[in-house]
């Protein structure tokens, strides 16, 4: 699967799907900190910038999927909901430009819950039935981070089109429960209970991504589970979730800030991910601030990658000229 992405940030997918065997064909990012994370792992994949730009439009290759995170601040709750009126909530529609000009056979867009109730919903509207306009096929559901692996609450939309004659395709990889049986999204057991720390024993694992689980052992918590809050872009009070998100229990029970390198694991990426030579400094001495913000920005990978291997799963069956109607996989 060749993919193109925009609004990339630290590019979440990318750390999602390779290890799927899909390709990256080119990235697009502004700012400057997740563009040299990107040069820093990426030094072969094209950053064009800018998504309004000619650059971009001139320079941008055919793909199979576009995935984008279009900026949520529009359609957040503790934003002044601007909707699709104010100019970043416009990059979804631009978004939506980009999928007519390339005509990819798969699109995977997301953002915050507050997108499906921006300007009555009119706005979450548009961009659907832009798409739908576009003959793409869709599906929409919210997934929060903490049911796939990492201890973070974090509540998103994602939305799937798919391009192609089978109208189910989109469904199936993210409502469908009986076609994917042997694939469902994870769910958190019964019984089991959410905490507002992460332990202190949380920064004593170096295995990068998959060390942390939602059940509690892997965080030295015992029976209970433990999450934590919605990471934000400013390690402040999120007025989106109402929580003070980034505090750890210490030994002597005194809050702390999470490092960057635990945020890094709360979204599942590698340990140092963003840790990166930065403005004529070697990468030890990499500032905080930057990182912070630019894993705020991110995707929940664990997330991403169900979803990559539900398109994968459901576009091979495609591909082979089948159906997911009925399909057990």
């Amino acid at each position: 699967m060749r993919y193109g992405s925009v609004c990339s940030g630290v590019e979440a997918a990318s750390l999602a799907w390779e290890p799927l065997g899909w390709q990256p064909q080119w990235f697009s990012e502004i700012e400057a900190f997740p563009s040299a994370v990107l040069q820093h792992h990426w030094p072969n994949v094209a950053n064009l910038g800018d998504m309004t730009s000619e650059h971009f439009r001139n320079n941008t290759t055919s793909v199979d999927l576009l995935v984008g995170g279009t900026p949520c601040q529009s359609f957040s709750v503790a934003g002044l909901r601007g909707g699709l009126d104010d100019e970043r909530g416009n990059l979804a529609l631009e978004f939506c430009r980009i999928v007519d000009r390339l005509t990819p056979r798969w699109v995977v867009w997301e953002n915050v819950p507050g997108v499906l109730s921006s300007n009555g919903g009119r706005d979450f509207g548009s961009i659907v039935g832009a798409m739908a306009e576009l003959g793409y096929n869709l599906a929409w559901r919210i997934l929060d981070a903490q049911y796939f692996g990492v201890p973070q609450r974090r509540r998103r939309v994602f939305l799937v089109g798919h391009l192609g004659a089978d109208e189910r395709g989109a469904t199936a990889v993210l409502l469908e429960s009986y076609s994917l049986q042997g694939h469902p999204a994870p769910s958190r057991e019964k019984g089991q209970s959410v905490a507002a720390y992460t332990s202190s024993s949380f920064g004593g694992y170096s295995e990068g991504f998959g060390t942390l689980r939602a059940n509690g052992k892997d965080l030295g918590g015992g029976s209970e589970t433990l999450v934590a809050k919605c990471i934000t872009t400013a390690m402040r009070y999120d007025f989106e979730t109402e929580t003070f998100p980034i505090v750890s229990r210490m030994q002597s029970m005194r809050a702390r800030r999470l490092t960057p390198r635990e945020c890094e694991r709360l979204q599942g990426m590698p340990d140092d991910h963003t840790r990166i030579p930065w403005r004529n400094k070697p990468a030890e001495d990499c500032p905080d601030t930057p990182r912070y913000k630019a894993i705020g920005n991110s995707m929940a990978v664990p997330v991403m990658r169900w979803i990559g291997e539900r398109i994968q799963i459901v576009d091979n069956i495609l591909n082979r000229g089948g159906s997911t109607d009925g399909q057990r996989i």
